[in-house]
């Protein structure tokens, strides 16, 4: 019995999330269900990929995840099974949701979901909730072992993923350069794609000074100096500070603050920032 977790935008403000858990139980009531998350952005598909891989590594093998953020549902976007390389599986729409476990982790296979045979019983004319008939149902049947990876349906090449498009990281002289892909988003701390190393080649260090820039499109929206600290606790409550986060990537936060909400400051390839030391005021 492997684990099975679900991730949605759909909020727990209505029975949306239960009738999930209900159809999952109804394929076996022994399985072990846990929550990603159900607060992603509604219809935030870049979103609901980044929270993949900030959390799949973290889970042992053969769990299974259903993520379910599906604008195009009921459209003829594929419905699908992937087995990334370090063997969870993610029963998800095929609408760019893998974007980042493909670069991050890989994706070793993929299957398209036999919705003849891995479909809830008598939901056969609803065409909006396949996160109930097709997903949760799919991820229960595989998690529990009444079907294998091959009983999903046929195989897909995996170069047909549909993928968001990325905005890599680059160095600009003695400045690093980068997007802000994600919110932390109970703290309002911005989380970059610049990776620790990057920093590192850059030789900037912890207790540096760096001049920080973000940018939304052409539009300047923050410039100032900031602490590269290694904690929350190397600064004063209500400082700004730059530190390494959780996923080992560059982040922006205040303090016992919200960065984002202080500066209005938001998310994806459009909000870019520039990093780069300071050498005296």
């Amino acid at each position: 019995m492997n684990p099975l977790v679900f991730q949605s935008d759909f909020g727990l403000g209505d029975g949306a999330v239960s009738a999930m858990y209900g159809v999952a139980y109804s394929v076996c009531p022994q399985l072990r269900m846990h929550d990603l998350t159900h607060d992603i952005t509604p219809y935030s598909v870049w979103e609901a990929s980044y929270r993949l891989i900030q959390t799949i590594s973290y889970w042992p093998e053969n769990t299974v995840f259903v993520s379910v953020v599906d604008p195009g549902v009921g459209s003829d976007r594929r419905s699908i099974v992937a087995k990334t390389n370090s063997g969870k599986f993610i029963v998800t729409p095929d609408n760019g949701t893998l974007t980042h476990v493909l670069r991050l982790d890989g994706i070793a296979q993929v299957r398209q979901i036999d919705e003849q045979i891995n479909r809830l019983p008598n939901s056969g004319e609803s065409y909006t909730f396949y996160g109930r008939d097709v997903y949760a149902y799919t991820g229960a049947r595989l998690a529990s072992g009444v079907i294998d990876f091959e009983g999903v349906g046929p195989m897909l090449d995996t170069a047909s993923l549909v993928q968001l498009p990325i905005v890599e990281p680059f160095a600009d002289g003695s400045a690093v350069c980068g997007t802000i892909d994600v919110l932390d988003v109970r703290f309002g701390s911005l989380w970059t794609n610049i990776p620790r190393q990057m920093l590192l080649e850059q030789n900037i260090r912890y207790g540096d000074h760096l001049s920080v820039t973000i940018e939304n499109d052409t539009r300047t929206v923050y410039r100032n100096i900031i602490t590269f600290a290694r904690s929350f606790a190397d600064v004063y409550v209500g400082e700004a500070l730059t530190y390494i986060n959780s996923l080992d990537c560059l982040a922006v936060a205040i303090n016992q603050g919200s960065f984002a909400r202080a500066y209005n400051i938001g998310t994806g390839n459009s909000w870019r920032i520039r990093i780069e030391p300071f050498r005296g005021f």
